[in-house]
């Protein structure tokens, strides 16, 4: 009888979470769960929604100082480098907040199954475009492709248009691009892909969105802060961004006394690269509060860091 039991248990629970697997897209409830850290405002599928301030602030912020942030939290696995850039432009910056994309190889049964039960829930077309047509403006595209390469390009030039068209942004892509040319020729799109490739997509399918997804060695949920660089990319949590800008912002305004002040000969890089005494601090206090309007970090955040100091 006990074991009767636990077989109907069993089955019980499978027999949901299979129904579920077919579901490319989670429910808004779902979302929320998983991103439970984040106790600000979310869109309509569940994402976190990172204020655009804070996603502004953010472009100024460099990938170091935002990994030694997420490093102090305890976020070890959040920057992925080794990329190719597919922009014109080597030092422009792209943030916005993560649309997650997970590709596994391709299986015809179950190629089917998804694209059977995705269109039974509203979406149209191949599932290639359905990532997109859900981006909101200020997203950036995250796709884990497995770094395929021949047969594996997941977007190309009409796609691409597509994705600037409703973000406004780019694509932070695990795997291979075409048409590199049209895209190239989109003003502000960006993305940073592993490779490209003439080819189109028959080698991969899509089987999830807007669920954790792995982007080389980094773990990615729904609406983390992507900042990516000519040096890599950095997925920050939501609940983090506001404190990566802020200490991004001191430590650009620090590295700007430090040089101006070497370069006058007021202290030396020993000094500069030490603690800083009682008398540099101060120093750093009267400088912040003499070049307020000059300096790249907003006039309110200078203010509000100016309050918090002791000196």
């Amino acid at each position: 009888m006990k074991r009767i039991l636990t077989v109907a248990l069993v089955t019980a629970l499978l027999v949901p979470t299979l129904a579920l697997a077919q579901d490319v897209t989670p429910s808004r409830e779902e979302v929320i769960a998983l991103t439970s850290g984040w106790d600000g405002e979310r869109f309509e599928d569940g994402r976190p929604k990172v204020p655009d301030a804070i996603l502004e602030r953010m472009k100024n912020v460099n990938l170091e100082e935002a990994w030694s942030v997420l490093r102090g939290k305890k976020f070890e696995w959040q920057y992925e480098g080794r990329w190719k850039l597919v922009h014109l432009d080597p030092t422009e910056t792209m943030v916005g907040r993560a649309l997650t994309a997970t590709f596994v190889p391709k299986r015809p049964d179950l190629d089917a199954a998804l694209t059977k039960k995705g269109h039974a829930d509203g979406h149209v077309g191949g599932r290639n475009s359905w990532p997109i047509d859900m981006l909101q403006k200020g997203d950036v595209y995250v796709a884990n492709a497995f770094s395929s390469f021949e047969g594996g390009p997941i977007i190309g030039g009409n796609l691409s248009t597509a994705i600037f068209k409703n973000s406004g942004n780019g694509v932070v892509f695990d795997g291979s691009v075409r048409d590199i040319a049209q895209m190239e020729t989109i003003v502000g799109f960006k993305a940073w892909v592993r490779d490209w490739h003439p080819s189109y997509n028959y080698d991969n399918m899509l089987v999830s969105i807007n669920r954790p997804t792995r982007i080389g060695e980094s773990t990615v949920l729904p609406g983390d802060v992507v900042l990516a660089k000519r040096g890599g990319v950095i997925f920050i949590p939501p609940q983090l961004a506001e404190d990566v800008c802020k200490t991004g912002e001191l430590v650009q305004l620090r590295d700007m006394f430090g040089f101006q002040r070497i370069k006058e000969g007021t202290y030396t890089p020993g000094q500069i690269d030490q603690r800083w005494s009682d008398e540099m601090e101060k120093d750093f206090s009267g400088w912040l509060n003499d070049h307020i309007d000059e300096l790249p970090v907003p006039r309110e955040q200078i203010q509000e860091l100016l309050k918090e100091r002791t000196w």
